[in-house]
């Protein structure tokens, strides 16, 4: 407590050296996770910037905010380790001072700002909108600041758009907090609390400011999104949402992100069907091809309901891009199991399966369940996954080769000197030849070749 007493008191020396906070409060933002952990994190630093703090590069800044994931555990360990590497500088300059945000803050917080002297403040995911005022209490007076989620229900909302991005050209826009469901793996209701729709006049002003900054693709996000409006008294709901964003004057590419089988109803299909700006796109998680797993899961549906819902949805869209989630050795899987889910990735032939071997997360009740599969059992099912779900992939991008796609490109492509990318409406990734002048730009390319994660195309024009 002595020593604890005397870093503070050292920090607040240090802020009064350099002049309180007269000067310009540098800040870097560094983000883990999913994409509402971009999206949250994009409001962060579109508040203080518009508070007069300036973004830099991570050595520099005076305060360094991480906003992480703690969905996975891998996430977790990243951050701690990243958090260890402030020693030498906080014992000769007292900086940076760091602030812990997310649901990571949520989760473990309280271990990060108790083991790191510089980790002066913690705020949970549904605390997000007081964190701006935090750091300014943080930066003038020092000490530390706990804000952590005691009640899952309510929330703080940042009334701010998320108009300082990385990318200029897209957005992300949650709907709806946390998440009800409680599947015996997932620690989301947890860490990010009770399911709780945002108010659709709030998302409409957002995509509007948005879309008046230059923005021309807009991806909604939530746990579930297609829950949407099912915590309303009114009769308003997702399908309800699409048709009103994607009617907004100047979007030209509306995305969401991600669906739960058990709120899929058709009425959502019918909505992306009659509008050319809602891609057609569909992530809908099946986590297992066993009945017998998924109700040990808690997901609220079987295997045929499932297969009824995918058959509705390549009724009504035959163009549509499926992907899906798949965990592997989950507690208890057994070998016939494990070979439900390679038969479902078969049978269902996915364009894409975001696959991960079971991780046991602390507070859920799959975590302490019997029959944990051991690590090596989880890698190599992963393992049998993957190489199977490529095959698929190939086979359906090899089909493309020869078409024509009108896309947005996003800019430079990861790799390859002189290459820009963009995606396809059902969103696969196009790598193609073309001049950096074209970023921005909707432009149309033939697919040439196919790889099991993207395609490679050709430039032929550009449109307005």
């Amino acid at each position: 407590m002595i020593f604890q007493a005397f870093l503070t008191l050292f920090y607040n020396w240090q802020i009064f050296l350099q002049g309180g906070t007269s000067g310009l409060v540098t800040f870097a933002l560094k983000v883990y996770g999913c994409q509402m952990n971009v999206y949250d994190s994009d409001k962060i630093r579109t508040a203080l910037v518009r508070r007069g703090w300036a973004e830099v590069p991570e050595e520099e800044a005076r305060v360094v905010i991480f906003n992480g994931c703690s969905i996975r555990d891998k996430a977790e360990h990243k951050v701690w380790s990243e958090l260890g590497r402030y020693s030498s500088r906080w014992n000769r300059e007292g900086l940076p001072v760091v602030a812990v945000v997310g649901c990571i803050a949520q989760n473990i917080g309280k271990d990060m700002i108790s083991r790191f002297p510089w980790v002066r403040m913690i705020a949970g995911p549904r605390h997000i909108g007081a964190i701006p005022d935090a750091l300014e209490e943080l930066v003038e007076k020092g000490g530390q600041i706990i804000l952590l989620d005691e009640d899952d229900r309510a929330f703080i909302d940042l009334p701010v758009p998320p108009s300082e991005r990385l990318n200029p050209l897209k957005a992300f826009v949650t709907i709806a907090h946390g998440c009800d469901n409680y599947c015996t793996y997932c620690i989301v209701p947890f860490v990010r609390g009770r399911f709780v729709s945002r108010p659709p006049e709030d998302i409409l002003s957002e995509v509007r400011q948005l879309i008046d900054t230059g923005v021309m693709e807009i991806t909604l996000l939530g746990q579930n999104v297609n829950s949407y409006g099912t915590d309303f008294e009114k009769t308003y709901r997702f399908s309800h949402l699409l048709r009103d964003v994607s009617s907004i004057e100047g979007l030209r590419l509306l995305r969401f992100a991600t669906s739960h089988p058990m709120h899929f109803t058709p009425d959502i299909v019918d909505a992306m069907a009659v509008s050319p700006r809602i891609c057609p796109g569909i992530n809908l998680p099946i986590q297992s091809g066993s009945d017998r797993i998924l109700k040990i899961m808690n997901r609220k549906y079987d295997l045929a309901t499932y297969t009824a819902i995918v058959e509705m949805i390549r009724e009504k869209l035959p163009e549509v891009g499926l992907t899906s989630d798949l965990i592997v050795g989950f507690p208890g899987e057994t070998p016939e199991d494990f070979e439900a889910s390679l038969e479902a990735l078969r049978k269902f032939r996915f364009d894409l399966v975001h696959s991960a071997a079971y991780s046991p997360r602390e507070k859920t009740a799959a975590a302490n369940m019997k029959d944990q599969i051991p690590h090596a059992e989880k890698k190599r099912r992963l393992n049998l996954v993957n190489e199977l779900q490529s095959e698929i992939a190939y086979e359906i991008n090899s089909s493309l080769v020869g078409r024509e796609y009108v896309i947005l490109v996003d800019g430079p492509a990861p790799k390859g000197e002189g290459l820009l990318q963009g995606r396809t409406p059902t969103d696969k990734v196009v790598i193609f030849r073309g001049d950096m002048t074209l970023v921005g730009r909707f432009v149309k390319v033939s697919i040439e070749e196919a790889e099991h994660w993207c395609l490679h195309g050709r430039y032929l024009h550009d449109l307005p």
